[in-house]
């Protein structure tokens, strides 16, 4: 396995989308099914937002500072996601906003990700070297042991009001 920092970036991307394909292509009964694959998003978007945020934006903010205004920017989506998150934490599959909000956040992170796939990433690659990037990479994995998984859990909850704060 790769602990180059983009590659395991971009293998979380593939397993929300694939989480974002299963949700949009249930049918309006399954509420069982949309609980279910609500939850397993929640974990990834809460795990995967801790650890950029812990790690991967504050090196790159770091090593390139070239890149602070798509950071800020990313940091603010991150922000989004994490309300929505919170918010459908809180909400059944018989709300009814709950797919029009799960929805919101699809798009939204959908766009986070093409962005940082398609701009972002490149840059950061031909800033940083490999071994940076393996480096990086090392203290993503070691940051996702402790992630919280859930938006409700105290470090998720910390993450969200700082970036209030």
């Amino acid at each position: 396995m790769s602990t180059d920092a983009i590659v395991l970036l971009k293998e979380d991307h593939k397993d929300v989308r694939r989480l974002f394909r299963a949700f949009t292509s249930a049918g309006d009964d399954a509420d069982a099914e949309k609980a279910d694959l609500v939850n397993q998003i929640l974990e990834a978007l809460t795990v995967h937002t801790y650890i950029e945020n812990e790690v991967m934006y504050p090196e790159v903010r770091r090593l390139v500072p070239a890149l602070e205004s798509d950071i800020l920017e990313s940091y603010e989506e991150h922000h989004v996601a994490d309300l929505l998150c919170a918010e459908l934490s809180a909400m059944s599959p018989d709300d009814e906003r709950f797919d029009a909000k799960t929805t919101v956040l699809i798009e939204s992170v959908t766009h986070h990700i093409e962005e940082e796939e398609n701009d972002w990433f490149p840059k950061v690659r031909d800033a940083l070297g490999r071994k940076e990037l393996q480096e990086i990479g090392t203290r993503l994995i070691e940051a996702r042991a402790k992630a919280p998984r859930r938006p409700e859990q105290p470090s998720a909850l910390k993450k969200a009001a700082d970036a209030i704060l």
